[in-house]
């Protein structure tokens, strides 16, 4: 502990010599976050009083409108303003900046995109767009790929770390990463943005709004496409990417004590991949590629009895898959799924006094897929259909207990279909000493994860699997001196019953791997037993034109399944370490320029720790000017040495790139 305390400490004392990018973590400092159009209101995204100033304020931590000050999990906070001096196109790219975050993608934009936290499973992040949770029940492990979100007409980001299914149920184990889009803030407005670059890069997105006394209404859409790189990385040919998306939503104001949000997102998506063509078997450029469609819709009605918020609701996701190889003659359709999620919810919050509210509420999520493999020997198989149900009651406290020191409880009942109940629960402290300029924050929380329905259901299913759970710990301290910000947090979790896949050797008797006399390759049990602890560190500071931020954060993941051959090795595709330097200095004349170098260390890509992903580091310079209150150029070159680099093994990875573009509003 002593060890890496003190390395952590000399890291950030290099990391705080280094300039910074105006992002500036929630975690790290309580600087304005979103504006008041961004930010969603108690007792969620979707209530009337959006339009009231809430410039500091948390949302997913409290599934509402909660003080920095005052939060004891850690959260980072891109505001909207943040988001664009970013320039980036993809979400995936924006977060990975964050303390705790990893990611890895199966080739250029477009190829399947796992987020990380804290050495957690990708699946176990829950991902939410505008009060909807937007992971895919027809993918095995149940997760979100994150490779279709762009950051579009994005208003603000919440990443909040550490196992958090008291309030979000089942797979927060990781950690949430709440996506809101941007909402109006003047009686008519409108934005432009279109950019260009390298491999035939293209982006273009339009919005259009407008804020009255009973309507608040906003329309976005955008395309998006690029060349990409080669998905194989020794390939010759680019695989390209496709993103055409739409969304929209409104508020209608009947009175001050009732309104009724509706909101939706649409993407279609093709992105090229190669693969494993018949007859080597080995990896290599192919034809092969993929269209996803993705449909997120939420409707709610917020009723305000003063002292009680109440919030109706229902959500809707619905995810469609389809891979083609057209070298396939008999059938170029090759794999086929849909996944679809509805999710009802009543959630209230009641002023108990004016220093402690009680959040409550009730929810039942109705999951279903649909799922099949047509090929050469069966160009028509019938489809793998299930569906299963998970109903939920959850309650949390909040409050202050001297003026300094505040204080979150809460509980959670879960009830599936399936593997039965689970009860989660969460405590959390944030102690405010020198009049604010010291914050100490310490947070125990619970995580859940519900067998997926592949993991039950399909060829290779298991009705008697258990839910995944963890407990979840972190400690950490910030200081503020003059115009920086410190911190520290430790954390740790441990995880039981991860449920795996368990391969059955050919011929094998074994009665797991023949159900009804059947023999299959395999079948998912709960076996594995993992634990992660680190150590994040951060730092923000603005001097005058130049503002300064670094963050680096060590993590330590270990198999720890009794029995396993693998256990005591890394866990796979999770750095030890991770910094981000970055610098933004602001000329007088207005332009703004940037300098980015984000480090990601070594890693190993399979369970066997027997391939290593090597470290590398990558730098991007920005720049941005007014042309005038309304206009805005920018331009960028990420990559500038043109790194080879691979977050998952044999895929390959953008080279240096160079974008040009304009940015409206009107």
């Amino acid at each position: 502990m002593k060890t890496y305390l003190y390395s952590s400490c000399a890291a950030l004392a290099v990391l705080c010599a280094h300039p910074a990018h105006a992002e500036v973590p929630a975690s790290v400092t309580r600087a304005p976050v979103a504006p008041a159009s961004a930010t969603p209101p108690a007792p969620d995204a979707g209530g009337a009083e959006a339009a009231n100033p809430v410039s500091e304020l948390m949302v997913t931590a409290a599934r509402g409108p909660q003080d920095p000050g005052k939060v004891g999990a850690s959260v980072t906070v891109l505001n909207q303003a943040a988001i664009e001096a970013r320039q980036q196109v993809l979400v995936s790219d924006l977060i990975s900046r964050a303390p705790g975050v990893a990611y890895s993608r199966n080739g250029g934009p477009g190829g399947i995109t796992t987020i990380r936290i804290r050495g957690a499973e990708g699946d176990q992040t829950v991902a939410v767009v505008d009060g909807v949770k937007i992971n895919d029940p027809s993918a095995p492990g149940g997760g979100y790929n994150f490779a279709n979100l762009l950051t579009g007409d994005v208003a603000r980001i919440e990443v909040l770390r550490g196992a958090q299914s008291t309030l979000w149920g089942s797979q927060a184990i990781g950690g949430v990463v709440n996506i809101v889009t941007a909402e109006p803030t003047q009686a008519l407005e409108a934005s432009l943005q279109v950019e260009a670059g390298t491999l035939a890069s293209s982006y273009l997105r339009g919005a259009a709004g407008g804020r009255g006394e009973h309507l608040v209404w906003r329309l976005a859409a955008s395309r998006h496409e690029t060349d990409g790189a080669s998905a194989y990385r020794l390939g010759t040919e680019r695989d390209g990417y496709r993103q055409e998306a739409l969304s929209g939503r409104a508020r209608v104001i009947v009175s001050e004590a009732l309104s009724l949000d509706l909101r939706g997102v649409w993407s279609r998506n093709r992105n090229d991949f190669d693969g494993f063509p018949a007859p080597a078997y080995a990896f290599a450029d192919t034809a092969q590629y993929a269209e996803i469609e993705e449909t997120v819709g939420y409707g709610g009605l917020n009723l305000d009895f003063g002292r009680l918020k109440n919030r109706l609701a229902v959500g809707y996701t619905r995810s469609a898959s389809q891979n083609f190889d057209p070298a396939q003659a008999v059938t170029p359709l090759t794999f086929d799924s849909t996944g679809t999620n509805r999710r009802y919810e009543y959630q209230g919050a009641l002023a108990l006094s004016r220093a402690w509210t009680a959040t409550f509420g009730a929810e039942a999520e109705r999951a279903s897929m649909r799922t099949r493999s047509p090929s050469a020997f069966s160009p028509n198989p019938a489809a793998a259909r299930a569906k299963a149900g998970i109903d939920s009651l959850y309650g949390q406290v909040q409050g202050d207990l001297d003026g300094h020191l505040s204080v979150t409880v809460g509980l959670r009942r879960d009830r599936h279909d399936t593997f039965g109940d689970h009860t989660t629960g969460q405590v959390a402290a944030a102690w405010s000493l020198n009049d604010g300029a010291t914050l100490v924050r310490a947070s125990f929380g619970q995580g859940f994860k519900a067998p997926t329905l592949y993991q039950l259901y399909s060829t290779y299913g298991n009705l008697g699997l258990q839910a995944e759970s963890a407990d979840s710990y972190d400690f950490g301290v910030e200081q503020r001196v003059g115009g920086a910000t410190v911190s520290v947090t430790g954390f740790a979790r441990r995880t039981e019953n991860q449920i795996d896949f368990v391969s059955c050797a050919f011929g094998s008797g074994a009665a797991a791997c023949n159900p009804g006399g059947v023999f299959r390759f395999g079948y998912y049990d709960n076996i594995a037993r993992t634990q992660a602890h680190g150590v994040e560190l951060a730092a923000a500071a603005t001097l005058g034109p130049l503002t300064v931020d670094a963050n680096y954060t060590w993590t330590h993941t270990q198999n720890d399944a009794a029995g396993n051959p693998n256990r005591g090795k890394a866990l796979a595709r999770r750095p030890e370490h991770q910094a981000n330097l970055a610098a933004t200095y602001r000329w007088g004349s207005g332009l703004s320029t940037s300098a980015d170098i984000r480090h990601v260390g070594s890693s190993f890509d399979n369970a066997a720790n027997t391939y290593t992903l090597r470290s590398y580091t990558l730098l991007d310079l920005r720049a941005s000017y007014p042309v005038s209150k309304a206009v805005e150029v920018y331009g960028r070159v990420e990559n500038v040495f043109d790194d080879d680099y691979e977050t998952t093994r044999n895929y390959g990875s953008l080279g240096r790139t160079a974008t040009l573009g304009v940015r409206a509003k009107f």
